[in-house]
């Protein structure tokens, strides 16, 4: 049996999970290279992690997704149920493992990283990139609470209260998202009423093999119709379109119409996160004459910002998640500290606001 290593002061202190030894050497590898990170601890299945997890009371686990005996999704449900901590699965690129990465996200997992079993250099210094940047986020994240059950909560609007922005035209609604953005993202869409008469654009950065199944499963549990945007679609009252991973989404006023046009990252090489939530809002004002509301919920960094601050300046209506509820509170705080958000709610509260602001 491995001896467990007593912790290290003001180390992030890392248990890795996964039944290949490749991946965990792998893994080992990357972070022990990273300043302020240090590996306690390996497992080789999901057994042996919630045994490791609850021995070890890492601050952060990496967990692979398919493993024999126990699975990552059977192993994160163990660790959020007895003893929660912060864990990023990590998932193959496809879509087995875009379903399986969202399910563990509704388990409680924090974040995910892609891999890539491809032995080309690029492909692992782009794993290793991720990894890294993703560990550096969970660092700062909220620790996650404990998992009860997965009996869906009944949440009514804090007040009746009309919006205060209700008489302001608004005709569309632009979402930006990152980490922690797909649970609080379905969380808001929830809240929305099918009957909804306004076209939604959503960007939240995931890689694109992901947005069209995440799209799906928003859509299969949302009263709005959800689907991956595509090149040349119409935004419609009462949908919401989900912009593709891996490219750019700008919306363009065509007639009487704002249509989606995706392009190549590299026709936008200011962009560091993608899809741009920047660029979407940006274009979405300018394509809607700022008849819209702009939302910035919980994620790194400060995509985002950019589009609201003009978003504001033409008149538009901005609302962004507090940082109370917020995963990682990078791009609402963005927001709040250039004073460019109108509105700040816990998340909770987003989808009935955006009825009566928009409704």
């Amino acid at each position: 049996m491995t001896a467990m290593l007593p912790p290290t002061p003001n180390k992030l202190r890392v248990l890795i999970v996964d039944d290949s030894s490749f991946m965990r050497m792998a893994i080992r590898s990357i972070l022990t290279k990273a300043p302020g990170v240090e590996v306690v601890g390996i497992a080789a299945d999901g057994m042996e992690g919630v045994e490791k997890a609850l021995a070890l009371k890492p601050d952060l686990i990496t967990m692979d997704v398919e493993m024999p005996r126990m699975d990552g999704i059977a192993a994160l449900k163990q660790i959020m149920a007895q003893q929660p901590t912060r864990v990023l699965m990590v998932s193959t690129l496809t879509c087995e493992g875009a379903r399986a990465t969202f399910e563990a996200l509704e388990a409680g997992a924090l974040d995910y990283v892609p891999k890539n079993v491809s032995d080309c250099k690029d492909a692992q210094t782009v794993f290793q990139q991720a990894l890294l940047a993703k560990v550096q986020e969970a660092s700062l994240s909220a620790m996650p609470r404990r998992v009860i059950s997965a009996v869906p909560r009944i949440i009514q609007p804090a007040a009746v209260r009309p919006s205060q922005f209700a008489h302001r035209r608004v005709s569309y609604v632009g979402i930006g998202a990152s980490t922690g953005g797909p649970v609080a993202l379905q969380e808001v869409l929830s809240r929305i009423p099918v009957n909804f008469p306004h076209g939604i654009v959503v960007a939240i950065h995931m890689p694109k093999a992901f947005t069209g199944p995440y799209a799906d499963r928003l859509n299969a549990k949302c009263s709005l119709s959800i689907r991956e945007a595509a090149d040349g679609d119409i935004l419609r009252g009462g949908e919401v379109l989900v912009a593709p991973g891996g490219r750019h989404t700008t919306l363009v006023k065509q007639g009487n119409n704002i249509v989606v046009r995706t392009a190549p990252t590299t026709d936008f090489p200011q962009y560091i996160y993608i899809p741009s939530v920047d660029q979407m809002i940006t274009s979405l004002c300018d394509a809607s004459a700022g008849s819209m509301l702009g939302v910035i919920l919980t994620g790194m960094g400060n995509d985002g910002f950019k589009g609201m601050k003009h978003l504001k300046g033409k008149g538009g209506v901005t609302l962004v998640q507090n940082e109370a509820t917020s995963t990682i509170y990078g791009m609402p705080r963005a927001c709040v500290e250039g004073n460019v958000a109108d509105v700040i709610l816990p998340l909770d509260q987003i989808g009935f606001e955006i009825g009566k602001i928009a409704g």
